[in-house]
């Protein structure tokens, strides 16, 4: 997929534990394992507004636009 999730660069500057991040933000820790880890087809804005919100950041510091090319040759190099 060509939208890359950086919630663990936020959560690593923010000295901030997952399990504190869902607890926060009002998501299970599941749910937010799904997106952190990239497994996400949607995002409700309201979720992220509240990432946003608990992290102190904004929208494009936790998703960004790759490549499709980019995306396919990190997973190739990955398995």
């Amino acid at each position: 997929m060509p939208i890359a999730v950086d919630i663990d660069v936020m959560l690593a500057r923010r000295k901030m534990s997952v399990g504190e991040l869902a607890d926060r933000v009002g998501i299970t820790p599941a749910n937010l394992a799904v997106l952190k880890n990239g497994r996400a087809k949607a995002v409700r804005f309201a979720t992220l507004a509240a990432l946003c919100e608990v992290l102190e950041c904004q929208p494009g510091d936790l998703l960004r636009w790759e490549t499709e090319t980019a995306t396919e040759t990190e997973d190739a190099a990955d398995g």
